[in-house]
């Protein structure tokens, strides 16, 4: 992926060394497998994901003096991940125009350990999560060890993936996706609110797709095999392959992020049409 010569994102906030501990909690892909522990013991794995909207939220402030030395590794991966958010904000200033509406930018904090947002607390073991509350999306570098080693999705657009999806959440959530669903799930059984969350989930693949090919097509990020590395980190964080990882057998009924074909499928929607139209998840018969 071509990010070394892209603008830097004002949105991010470095909260690396802050010392912030807490219960575990939050959403993302790293949830997923709190999700598949809670449902294999027979609970409802949507709790998972609910814990952090339980929390109040925190006016704490992070000064410069609180942050630790990072290496030099580490502070390349921050400005990757600064590039890759103001790519998603150019694009999404962009097609929020034409469609009448205005894009509010959101934060991606920089964590390590443990941060605190308005959702509640956050362990890094949680992996990246989107809070509507604050707009903001967490992430602890750390998770892009895990993706290249754990999940065996190595590879910078893969992890370009990963920032896109959660801002694909932050898109919903400004769009008014978010809070329907929300509001259904409550109306619903377990069952059918998981359903409910595979499709927000699609759609945020999708809208990383959308990302992708506006991206290209504006600023040509793309290099060769960084299609197929998306592909391969949505295909690995599938719930199906990771309860099977995790248990030997799949459970659909308790899928909260979608199978690896789906996954697959919905980015490759987004980033084979550019339009944020064709990904409406809810509509589709068959996902």
């Amino acid at each position: 992926m071509r990010w070394e010569l892209g603008r830097r994102s004002s949105n991010v906030e470095d909260r690396r060394g802050s010392g912030v501990s807490g219960p575990v909690v939050g959403g993302g892909i790293g949830a997923v497998f709190l999700a598949v522990i809670v449902a294999l013991l027979g609970g409802d794995p949507s709790v998972v994901f609910q814990q952090g909207q339980q929390q109040a939220p925190s006016d704490r402030s992070y000064p410069e003096s609180t942050r630790t030395q990072t290496s030099g590794a580490s502070d390349r991966m921050a400005e990757f991940v600064s590039v890759v958010l103001a790519d998603t904000e150019d694009t999404w200033n962009s097609l929020f125009r034409q469609m009448g509406a205005n894009y509010v930018e959101p934060k991606l904090v920089i964590y390590s350990n443990a941060v605190e947002s308005a959702c509640g607390y956050a362990r890094s073991a949680v992996g990246p999560f989107y809070c509507p509350r604050d707009q903001k999306v967490y992430i602890d570098l750390s998770f892009y060890r895990d993706l290249k080693y754990k999940y065996n999705a190595p590879g910078d657009f893969a992890q370009a993936y990963v920032i896109a999806h959660e801002v694909g959440h932050h898109v919903q959530n400004l769009m008014g996706i978010s809070g329907k669903v929300q509001t259904l799930q409550r109306q619903v059984d377990a069952r059918e609110a998981n359903q409910l969350s595979v499709r927000l989930e699609l759609q945020a693949d999708c809208f990383a797709g959308v990302w992708a090919n506006h991206a290209n097509r504006s600023r040509q990020v793309l290099e060769a095999g960084d299609v197929e590395e998306a592909l391969n980190a949505a295909s690995s964080i599938g719930d199906d392959r990771l309860q099977s990882q995790a248990k030997g057998y799949v459970v659909p009924d308790s899928f909260t992020h979608g199978s690896s074909a789906q996954r697959a499928r919905w980015f490759k929607q987004g980033i084979q049409t550019g339009d944020p139209a064709q990904c409406n998840t809810f509509a589709a018969a068959n996902l």
